[in-house]
């Protein structure tokens, strides 16, 4: 049975993460240390001792969810037939496929942390869930916003899609799509406007120090969210790594490929099982379990 490792991205960090499996030692134990060294500060306490206010926080939210999510897929010494993450969590997968190694990994999710966090002060704006239309039906409201920043960010599921823009470009869609239909039109409690336009100085900073990583021939093929297909080539990879935090995360997409392409399993690793429960609304006839 082919299987596929998937990632979680951010939110689903929980106060506690990650302690267990920091208490059973070995290969885990060694890379929450190894973090703390290169993030220059007890990124454990947080994680292992913080808030749920603390961890929400993007600069200790993203590495803590990477860490995790990576610690568990070694842990487990999976080898999976291929990989992918949810948006944040592509980096993750990026390492458990041999693309990027866990320091080089976790030195970008930084520098992406810091950037976004910069990027939701300086354009400020926000996202929403939007429940109960088809994608088109969504992407021609957005369309239809032209004067305002609102685009499709996360396409999580049939029925489940999230926008980001401007805080006007969310309210007027918010308005338009409940007039369209939908069950649901609700601004996210987020920092800013992820996978939108808005992202475009964060994006800069991290295609600098993108650029500036080595990265190597991936083990099994890497569904990225940009493309929804799977990707092998190592500078496909790259360009499609820094395309991805002003566009979209194509999620129902790449699991589909990932379904088409043979893939019956999907192990998720990390904190949460928020992919599981997409994944049975998107492909309901394969496996899913946690990692």
């Amino acid at each position: 049975m082919k299987t596929a490792l998937v990632f979680p991205g951010q939110g689903a960090q929980t106060p506690g993460m990650g302690k267990e499996l920091f208490e059973q030692g070995g290969k885990a134990k060694e890379l929450f240390e190894r973090a703390n060294d290169i993030l220059g500060f007890r990124l454990t306490d947080i994680m292992f001792e913080g808030s749920a206010e603390d961890l929400t926080e993007t600069r200790y939210a993203q590495p803590s969810i990477f860490v995790h999510s990576v610690a568990v897929a070694l842990q487990n010494g999976h080898l999976p037939d291929a990989v992918a993450g949810h948006s944040l969590g592509e980096f993750s997968a990026l390492v458990v496929s041999g693309v990027l190694s866990f320091d080089s990994g976790l030195r970008l999710v930084q520098e992406r942390a810091l950037a976004m966090q910069l990027a939701c002060e300086t354009e400020p704006g926000g996202m929403a869930a939007v429940l109960g239309l088809e994608d088109h039906e969504v992407e021609e409201v957005c369309r239809g916003i032209s004067a305002l920043v609102v685009v499709p960010a996360n396409y999580n599921c049939p029925g489940q899609l999230v926008i980001s823009g401007s805080h006007a470009g969310i309210e007027e869609a918010c308005i338009r799509l409940k007039e369209a239909g939908a069950r649901r039109a609700l601004p996210l409690k987020v920092g800013g406007a992820f996978h939108s336009p808005l992202m475009e100085p964060a994006r800069q900073r991290l295609e600098a120090a993108i650029r500036a990583t080595d990265f190597a021939a991936p083990r099994c093929p890497v569904y990225q969210n940009v493309v929804a297909c799977a990707v092998t080539n190592t500078e496909e990879i790259r360009s499609n790594l820094i395309a991805q935090l002003t566009g979209p995360v194509r999620w129902t997409q790449s699991i589909q490929a990932m379904a088409t392409d043979g893939i019956q399993r999907f192990v998720e690793a990390g904190p949460g099982n928020v992919l599981q429960g997409l994944i049975r609304k998107i492909v309901p006839e394969v496996e899913t379990a946690a990692g």
